[in-house]
This record gives C-alpha cells, sequence and structure tokens, in this order.
C-alpha cells in the first residue's frame, strides 16, 4: 500500500482511506458483520486509516469500529470527531465546541472505541459560539495528555482554519472535495497548503453518485438520507446523472470503473490529499483500491476537466437547513 504524509507533520497514512459512517448511519442496507469483514478486509490490503465519528449511529459506529481493530490497534490509524451533538434518539441537538465538552467528548469516543488514544481528532463542525482558540486550545491539551496525537478540522473557513493553526499545528483539514464539489480549490486547499496542513476528501465519490450505480431515484431506499439531498432531487437529479455519464464514457476508454476514474482523479491533485471513500462492502473496497493504481495521462486529466468542470453539479451539497454550518 501506498502511503502519504498529512501536511508538515509526522502522521503517515495510507494513500486511501475507509469512511466508516455508512456502517451504522445515514445509509439503508446496514450489516454489522459485513461492515467488519469490510475493514479486516481493509487491513488486509493495506488501508489503515479508518474514519468515524460520535455522531454517526449517535456512538455505535466507533463502537463498531472499536470491536472491528480490537486485536490489531497497532495496524490502523484512527480518526474521529466530535462537535455534532445528537440524542439518543438521533434528533440534531447542534454544534458544541465549549473546551469542557471536547474532552468530555473524547473521553466518550476513546471508551467507545476501547483504545487509550485516538491518532486523528477532528472538530467536526465549528461552533460559532465558541472561539475557535477556546476549541483548539482544549484540543492542544488533549494532545498533551497522549489521549490525542493529533488534531483536524472539518467544514472549516481559511480564516478559521488560521486562527486555529495560530494556537496548535493542525493536521489535517477534512471536507467535501470530489469531481462535483470542487469549491475548495478556490481558497481553503491553498490556505492548507500554504500552512502545510493535509487534507482529507469525505464523500469522494459524491455519495455514491460518481460510482454511476445510482440511476433513478427511486434506487434510493425510503430511509435513504441521499433522498433529502438537492443533488438527488427533481431536475438536479438528471443534470447530475448527465455528468456521471461523461465521467462514465471517459472510463470506459480506460477499462476502469466510473469510481476508480473518480478516485484517480482526486489522488493527482496533490500528494497532501488522502481521500476516505465509505462502503460498507468488501467488493467495492476492494473496487475503491484499484484506483490506486491507476496513472491518469496530463490528456486524461484535461478530459475529465472538461467533462466535470468546477460547479458542473445542480445542486446544492446539502439542504439549504444544513448549508448554514460549513465554513464557518
Amino acid at each position: 500500500m501506498k502511503t502519504r504524509t498529512l501536511g508538515r507533520s509526522n502522521l503517515e497514512v495510507s494513500s486511501l482511506g475507509l469512511g466508516c459512517m455508512g456502517m451504522s448511519d445515514f445509509y439503508s442496507g446496514r450489516d454489522e458483520e459485513e461492515s467488519i469483514r469490510t475493514i479486516h478486509r481493509s487491513l488486509e490490503l493495506g488501508v489503515t486509516f479508518l474514519d468515524t465519528a460520535d455522531m454517526y449511529g449517535v456512538g455505535r459506529n466507533e463502537e463498531l469500529v472499536g470491536r472491528a481493530v480490537k486485536d490489531r490497534r497497532d495496524a490502523v490509524v484512527l480518526a474521529t470527531k466530535f462537535g455534532n451533538v445528537r440524542s439518543e434518539d438521533g434528533q440534531f441537538l447542534g454544534v458544541n465546541g465549549r473546551p469542557e465538552y471536547v474532552r468530555s467528548a473524547c473521553e466518550a469516543s476513546l471508551r467507545r472505541l476501547g483504545v487509550d488514544h485516538i491518532d486523528l481528532y477532528y472538530q467536526h463542525r465549528v461552533d460559532p459560539n465558541t472561539p475557535i482558540e477556546e476549541t483548539v486550545g482544549a484540543m492542544a491539551e488533549l494532545v498533551r495528555e497522549g489521549k490525542v496525537r493529533y488534531i483536524g478540522l472539518s467544514e472549516a473557513a481559511p480564516a478559521t482554519i488560521r486562527r486555529a493553526h495560530a494556537v496548535h499545528p493542525v493536521t489535517a483539514l477534512q471536507t467535501e472535495y470530489s469531481l462535483w464539489s470542487r469549491d475548495v480549490e478556490d481558497e481553503i486547499l491553498p490556505v492548507c497548503r500554504e500552512l502545510g496542513i493535509g487534507f482529507v476528501p469525505y464523500s469522494p465519490l459524491g455519495r455514491g453518485f460518481l460510482t454511476g450505480q445510482i440511476r433513478r431515484f427511486e434506487d434510493l431506499a425510503e430511509d435513504d438520507y441521499r433522498r433529502f439531498s438537492p443533488r438527488f432531487q427533481g431536475e438536479n437529479f438528471q443534470k447530475n446523472l448527465d455528468l456521471v455519464e461523461r465521467i462514465r464514457e471517459i472510463a470506459a476508454a480506460r477499462n476502469v470503473q466510473p469510481s476508480q476514474l473518480a478516485l484517480a482523479w482526486l489522488l493527482a491533485q496533490g500528494d497532501d490529499i488522502v481521500p476516505i471513500p465509505g462502503t460498507k462492502r468488501t467488493v467495492y473496497l476492494e473496487e475503491n483500491v484499484g484506483a490506486l493504481d491507476i496513472e491518469l495521462t496530463p490528456e486524461e486529466l484535461g478530459r475529465i476537466d472538461e467533462a466535470a468542470p468546477k460547479g458542473a453539479a445542480a445542486g446544492s451539497r446539502y439542504p439549504e437547513a444544513n448549508m448554514s454550518s460549513l465554513n464557518l
């Protein structure tokens, strides 16, 4: 497995990570036994960078990941997140970045994961009511105590990233980035590169749309949260399907899957980029790993840019109510 170092830190991770969210929440067809098999297969293939969060399944995803790596802790780089608060029944209660909450959330994640330290601890969303300096200061204390090795942010604005990094080195920024979400290229990615912060794209396959497997809105189960995503609704669905078809044609010419082409394009955007495609099935995990063997030519990269230019996707990334929590 090829590896990459996140930013200017000493945190070396597999060039591709594994997003574990869908194993416990938001998508349909969950099977914990298959999910654990997928994590174990991931480690066999060298994909050792595992990503979870305390909000996924209201803690259940951390527990699942903890069970999967219980006897192989030294083989993995564990990343989890705090800040999005949910009730026991899953209701979203807001964002909390207060120092006392940072500590209690970390302690709870350590218990659920069954480990004595977290390798990379992210603030999942920026708390608009708590100065970022206070939140990061509390995260820095956890580093000094050995409970956390490195810290990260998710969906933070350039100015916030700078302020956070001035308090304690930020190792990675996790934000959506893919062929249909390229807005980070304007300001956020350049700031990360200026400061030496690694970039971890989530949803690098456009929540599954870029795989080419979703052809109709009806393909989404009733309990699939993508039914509420603007990009999967109405006219946006067809426009985005047209974009995927262009990607599919380029992939077919290369004799690879659309998902592999999308990941290979993302990996080609810089050695500081480590995508974390999510899956709960081994077949798709193995397909994603195949992207690491694809070297795209300048001509192919040009064709992809032409097929999926910045702003090509129709619809916002999240419903309007959720967009306000991004890039604060």
